[in-house]
């Protein structure tokens, strides 16, 4: 392809930035602007302070600057439908439709979906009352997940230890609304023992790519404890994903929900991102998501080879992709730097001072960032700041990422210092 694209990238997070950087690399990128962007994503290119729910001035911006691509990053506007307003406008969009979005925005939909297909999953139940809600309780055993259906920001989901947690969940979700209308409709499932990994896809035409296995640790606290968060790090790729492994879940999940999508009338383009268990009995999918990752983009990206920004724009247009990615062979590793009080109530606007100096293979990247009047960082959401390295052994690009963080400074830092200690002390054992 001869001509350069013009790319307007959606969202104001840390997968966003990453995802600006990588199209900087690709010689087909031209013009690069995001909507709404961070702190850090306005030092590199052009923002516009749009919200990602306001289909029109998304339309109305990609017409003005003359763009050829738009990627969407977060899951709100893939649920609203914002491919299909932007392909009858005539503009190519990287993300699946409104039909296909449902995978993620209604978790009763793809339980019914995996149901459908006989796709290996958890047994579960959906409820939009109490009472037969506990009464799924009461005849099921303990540990059990009780999830709001709707989006809920990766906060949605509760593993209740005890009957008295579960009735508890049910009870916020559905009477207190904890979760919003997200909570209208819940689903209660089977706890699934093992360890968690995600598989990404880049999906186009009924053909796909998958990048390297990833391991997120979504709990605030070391050694996987507190509250579920949007994830606290991440690394990539996990060694508890063979190669035989990695044959079998492309073969039983993703080609079976590729098949099953297209069997009930949808063209499945964009990112199919599997939240999967690795279970005595094999591996099983906890949920799918419709986009990149968050924080897994991070370390995905630096690992691909191949140029991103052909990939995404294949998809868009509905071809058949290639038949093979070329992927490092490094681990790369991202730690987030949150703010204090984070998946609660945080506060905003401390001024950040990041190093002068940082290894040459570590990257900071920014997500709930802004510049404040005197063009100062200051911090802007719960997850802040992502370091990301890439490096060939896991255990040099945690200590270079540690390095940064303890270097960066601002009033109420913190960050799990354990991210990836699974995969670092399977290596230690090797």
């Amino acid at each position: 392809m001869n001509k350069k694209l013009n790319i307007l990238v959606i969202g104001s997070g840390g997968r966003e930035h990453a995802i600006v950087k990588k199209c900087q690399e690709s010689p087909l990128s031209d013009k690069i602007i995001a909507a709404p962007g961070n702190g850090g994503i306005e030092q590199e290119v052009p923002c516009y302070p749009i919200a990602v729910e306001d289909t029109n001035a998304i339309i109305h911006i990609a017409k003005e600057e003359s763009i050829d691509l738009v990627i969407i990053g977060p899951e709100i506007p893939l649920s609203l439908g914002l491919v299909d307003a932007l392909e009858s406008e005539g503009i190519l969009a990287y993300g699946p439709n409104k039909a296909g979005a449902q995978l993620e925005s209604s978790k009763s939909f793809c339980k019914d979906f995996f149901k459908r297909h006989s796709i290996p999953t958890a047994n579960y139940e959906t409820f939009t009352e109490v009472e037969p809600a506990i009464q799924y309780i009461n005849e099921n055993k303990v540990p059990i997940v009780v999830k709001a259906s709707g989006l809920a920001a990766g906060k949605g989901v509760i593993i209740a230890q005890t009957k008295g947690e579960a009735i508890e969940a049910i009870e916020a979700i559905l009477i207190q609304k904890s979760f919003g209308d997200s909570g209208n409709e819940i689903v209660i499932e089977e706890y699934l023992e093992g360890e968690e990994v995600s598989i990404h896809a880049i999906v186009s035409n009924g053909t796909f790519l998958c990048l390297p296995p990833s391991q997120d640790h979504k709990r605030i606290g070391e050694g996987d404890t507190g509250l579920n968060t949007g994830g606290m790090g991440a690394y990539a790729p996990t060694s508890n994903v063979s190669q035989a492994l990695q044959s079998e879940i492309e073969k039983t999940i993703i080609t079976t929900t590729i098949k099953g999508l297209l069997k009930d009338g949808i063209n499945y383009s964009g990112t199919l991102y599997a939240g999967l268990m690795l279970t005595k009995s094999g591996p099983k999918i906890l949920e799918y998501n419709v986009r990149f990752g968050d924080p897994e983009t991070q370390v995905l990206l630096p690992l691909l080879q191949d140029d991103f920004v052909s990939l995404l724009y294949c998809s868009a247009k509905n071809d058949t992709l290639p038949t093979s990615i070329n992927l490092s062979n490094h681990s790369c590793m991202t730690v987030v730097v949150a703010s204090k009080g984070y998946p609660g109530s945080y506060p905003k606007g401390d001024i950040i001072q990041l190093p002068k100096d940082i290894p040459g293979n570590a990257t900071i990247i920014h997500a709930g960032t802004k510049l404040n009047q005197s063009k100062e960082i200051i911090s802007n959401g719960g997850r802040v700041l992502n370091v990301t390295c890439n490096s060939e052994k896991i255990e040099d690009a945690a200590n270079a990422i540690y390095s940064v963080c303890d270097s960066i400074k601002f009033q109420n830092k913190v960050y799990r210092r354990d991210i990836a200690y699974r995969e670092i002390n399977r290596k230690i054992a090797q």
